[in-house]
């Protein structure tokens, strides 16, 4: 039985309606979470809730054994105050483009629920709905941390963490996007995520500000130093960093104590991403030193690099062309960051991308344009990998796995891996006329 989601496109649009206007950032999607809960129990499925953080997922078992893949769609949505859809007391809008995951997954569930739909299928598959795929808003995810409602910062990562991956052997998602094609690269960078406190003494700006230590300003000339590490970054490492200074000071009367930094370090492999985040740490805390202040870094495991597998690509491709769709492969890996690089690492993964967009991906002029590619295609496309991999006893699957040699052994040693990379607290201790650093 071919499936086929265009049959759905009403209940897919009503989906991508919904969503678009009712926009949610990570670990807050719950209104997402309601609409799409409600989708899948009026359909019949049972679903699995993470209970204290937005998202589910239900197991659909075809009854014949075979490997279990794994299909995810993203709940969240990003901060664009200035979109002329964003919503007015938040600036939270879907410019990424999440809003037709959700959408092309409505498409998936219900194709899967026609009458035959698993005929001819071996194995098992697992839809999820996951939060938190924007790493933004660092500081309230660390708070939710402290508080140990997560461990994670991303979405999948978490899931991963809580077990509710446990017996996935494939994985995949479709990302809109700009193009005219569906399209997929090699994979792209991953990265630390970076909260930067430098911490001064207030006092009086204009009457007497000898007696502070301008946290802004150690903030400012660490920026600066950071900068001029830039030439030393090799190209073929793709190291990007980006901050933005998210508290610098709360009166212009008063010496800023306190000045807050949310940055990443991104970079093609973890290694690089490591070394790169080593020196730019010296600079930060150079700075801090240099004007008699302290600072106090939280290194955090963002993403790991995506890397595509090549079986998993000729898998997109091969169902894309069944489906009648143009097809582009992208020889060059992209410099954004996504939290599918950790199920990457540890399973055989796949995130490409449908066309249907507008605008500048992430700016105030993006919206989903084509529902036909966007979602509906992104369905159809969906549904013809899962097809391809679990027909014939799941024979495509298996010859996947077979030819697939992960980056970590087990999800176990992927976790404790990520978890050597965390690092917090102050760096400098300032004792008897010496300066203590911590790298």
């Amino acid at each position: 039985m071919k499936l086929d989601a265009t049959k759905f496109r009403e209940q897919i649009t009503a989906a991508q309606d919904y969503i678009w206007a009712n926009p949610e950032t990570g670990y807050k999607e719950w209104k997402t979470h309601e609409y799409m809960k409600k989708v899948f129990l009026d359909l019949g499925y049972e679903i699995t809730e993470a209970g204290n953080i937005p998202g589910f997922y239900t197991v659909i078992d075809t009854g014949r054994k075979g490997p279990e893949v794994l299909v995810m769609a993203e709940m969240d949505s990003l901060l664009c105050a200035n979109h002329p859809d964003a919503d007015p007391e938040t600036g939270a809008v879907h410019c990424c483009g999440h809003s037709a995951q959700c959408a092309a997954m409505v498409g998936i569930a219900s194709a899967l629920k026609e009458d035959g739909a698993l005929d001819g299928l071996s194995g098992r598959i697992r839809l999820a709905l996951v939060p938190a795929e924007e790493l933004i808003e660092i500081g309230y995810r660390t708070q939710l941390r402290k508080q140990g409602i997560i461990k994670y910062f991303g979405g999948k990562t978490e899931f991963l963490y809580r077990g509710y991956f446990d017996g996935v052997d494939i994985a995949f998602m479709i990302h809109s996007s700009l193009s005219d094609v569906f399209a997929v690269r090699p994979g792209s960078v991953g990265l630390v995520a970076k909260k930067v406190t430098y911490k001064g003494v207030s006092s009086h700006a204009g009457g007497s500000p000898w007696n502070g230590k301008n946290s802004l300003y150690a903030a400012t000339n660490g920026l600066s130093a950071a900068n001029a590490l830039r030439e030393t970054f090799k190209e073929e490492d793709l190291i990007r960093f980006h901050p933005i200074i998210t508290e610098g000071g709360t009166a212009v009367n008063a010496i800023p104590e306190k000045t807050v930094i949310e940055s990443y370090v991104r970079g093609k492999t973890y290694d690089a991403i490591i070394a790169a985040n080593k020196n730019i740490n010296r600079a930060l805390i150079g700075t801090a030193l240099s004007l008699d202040t302290n600072i106090e870094i939280s290194d955090m495991p963002g993403y790991a690099p995506l890397n595509n597998a090549e079986g998993m690509i000729k898998l997109f491709e091969d169902a894309v062309k069944g489906r009648g769709y143009p097809y582009q492969y992208l020889t060059t890996r992209g410099t954004g960051s996504t939290d599918m690089g950790d199920i990457s690492g540890i399973m055989p993964a796949v995130h490409p991308y449908a066309p249907g967009a507008v605008g500048i991906s992430h700016g105030s002029n993006y919206y989903i344009k084509n529902i036909d590619t966007a979602c509906v295609g992104s369905a159809n496309v969906q549904l013809e990998m899962l097809s391809l991999l679990l027909s014939k006893g799941g024979e495509r699957a298996r010859e996947i796995l077979e030819n697939f040699t992960p980056q970590f052994e087990s999800k176990e040693a992927y976790l404790s891996f990520i978890d050597s990379l965390v690092s917090e607290g102050e760096r400098i201790t300032y004792e008897d006329g010496k300066a203590i650093i911590r790298l």
